[in-house]
């Protein structure tokens, strides 16, 4: 579990560092995660230790957005003034995710 753990942060950790380094737009977890996937490729899929572990992280999913929302409590005022164009990228993005994968 710990090798797999690694893994997963040391991915995120080289998606970081290059998006830094060459100030890339995009953020460094996204480039982790396309980094993890060469890898899963390269090595054949993921190993039974991945698996397990990627499997107790998601079943925890819900607490890592515990930080967001706090987040969002400590911005309230800023959401009252930008609600509208909040709302409307919100139903944007809705419709043409729902267009693109239906």
């Amino acid at each position: 579990m710990l090798n797999a753990l690694t893994l997963l942060l040391v991915c995120q950790l080289i998606g970081e560092v290059i998006t830094r380094a060459l100030a890339l737009p995009v953020p460094g977890p996204v480039l982790g995660m396309v980094l993890l996937l060469l890898i899963l490729i390269i090595r054949g899929g993921p190993g039974d230790t991945l698996k397990h572990t990627a499997n107790g992280l998601l079943g925890h999913l819900s607490l890592l957005f515990v930080p967001a929302g706090t987040g969002i409590m400590l911005h309230a005022e800023r959401l009252e003034n930008e609600w509208l164009p909040l709302l409307a990228a919100l139903v944007v993005s809705t419709l043409v995710t729902l267009a693109v994968s239906a």
